[in-house]
Parts: structure tokens; C-alpha cells; sequence
């Protein structure tokens, strides 16, 4: 995957381009076409945003994964109208002054 990341004021986000005709990518861009792939919102807890919703019926794909020193979820695309929406409780350290 090629990946260019772009910070504009508080929010984060990725272009992507698969480099495998077979890959999660571009099965992905296959499947649905080319436009929104993600939205990431930033959770104080990971397993407790799960847990909220997966008692309001979101299937997840997967469990919490970890990602540097936090851990992050996928709810399956199929309840979002195609977008895959990640949950992450990573402390974006690149928006602080103190980087």
C-alpha cells in the first residue's frame, strides 16, 4: 500500500494506492469504487466506544487490535453504507506543540 498522510488543523487523513492487485486495498476500491475508504474518530478507550456499540447492534470486524501504545477497532462497512469506521485511542502526539 502507498500511503501520503496529510494534517489539516486537527484532523488526519490518508491517500491511499494498493501496489497488489490482490490486496485489502485495492479488493476494497474493487468492491465499492474509488471515494471515502475511512473515518477515524478518537476515543478516550477503545473497548469501552466497542462496547457501547455493539449494544446498539454495530458488528465489528475483528477485536481491538494494537497500534503503538493504543489500540484501535474496525466497525464493518456494512452498517456505515459502505465506509469503514475506525475507533482509535491513540494520543495523536503530532497535533501537540510538543512534539
Amino acid at each position: 500500500i502507498k500511503v501520503a498522510r496529510y494534517w489539516l488543523g486537527g484532523v488526519g487523513f490518508e491517500l491511499m494506492e494498493s501496489t497488489s492487485p490482490d490486496g485489502d486495498v485495492a479488493r476494497f476500491i474493487e468492491k465499492r469504487g474509488e471515494g471515502v475508504m475511512l473515518i477515524s474518530f478518537n476515543v478516550p478507550d477503545t473497548r469501552e466506544a466497542m462496547a457501547e456499540l455493539e449494544g446498539e447492534d454495530y458488528p465489528f470486524i475483528g477485536g481491538a487490535r494494537p497500534f503503538r501504545d493504543c489500540e484501535f477497532a474496525f466497525l464493518h462497512p456494512k452498517k456505515m453504507n459502505g465506509v469503514l469506521l475506525e475507533l482509535i485511542d491513540y494520543e495523536w502526539r503530532e497535533l501537540s506543540d510538543e512534539k
